[in-house]
């Protein structure tokens, strides 16, 4: 029997999931900032956080932290950064209330040390472009795939469906072991 679609606001992404409960999924990053930045979204498409029931909203943060304790154990990260954009003013782009889970490390990480709340400027410019990178996301299939870019460079292209459904197994693989 095959899955009931996913959808992130109207786009699809069924393929980019990992995980999903009745009132919740987890899907990975378009174009993630760090290695391992995924979002956790509603599976009831609403804008604002408080449009959530108080039952999707007790389900999201537990999948919040299910999903969290998988991709910081994957990524062999030392902590993580958990963040949401809630409205047009705080820079959501995408009328799906959504938080990023970002694996973290001490060192190494590109925000380590002295730019750590870096990372919430480049959440920010990364949301900004969303709604057309995921329009662009649907036609990439038949783009030669490339190499995973993993930093927030401006020159960085948006992943193909096929990159993003290769990690979203892989990680359904670690987190069904977590279950």
């Amino acid at each position: 029997m095959m899955a009931t679609p996913l959808f992130f606001s109207t786009f699809e992404v069924t393929r980019q999931a990992f995980h999903r409960t009745a009132l919740t999924y987890a899907i990975v990053n378009l174009k993630p900032i760090v290695p391992g930045h995924v979002l956790v979204c509603s599976t009831r498409p609403v804008p604002r956080l408080t449009d959530l029931r108080a039952d999707e909203l007790g389900e999201l943060m537990h999948t919040v932290q299910r999903v969290g304790r998988v991709v910081e154990r994957v990524y062999k990260a030392d902590g993580l950064t958990i963040a949401c954009q809630d409205g047009r003013a705080s820079g959501q782009t995408v009328p799906h209330f959504h938080i990023h889970v970002l694996p973290r490390r001490l060192q190494g990480d590109r925000f380590a040390g002295t730019r750590n709340d870096a990372v919430y400027t480049e959440l920010e410019k990364q949301e900004g472009a969303l709604p057309q990178d995921l329009a662009s996301a649907s036609h990439t299939g038949s783009r030669s795939p490339e190499p995973l870019k993993m930093d927030a460079d401006a020159t960085r292209e948006p992943r193909t469906l096929e990159d993003m459904e290769q990690e979203a197994k892989r990680l359904a693989s670690f987190f069904d072991a977590d279950e």
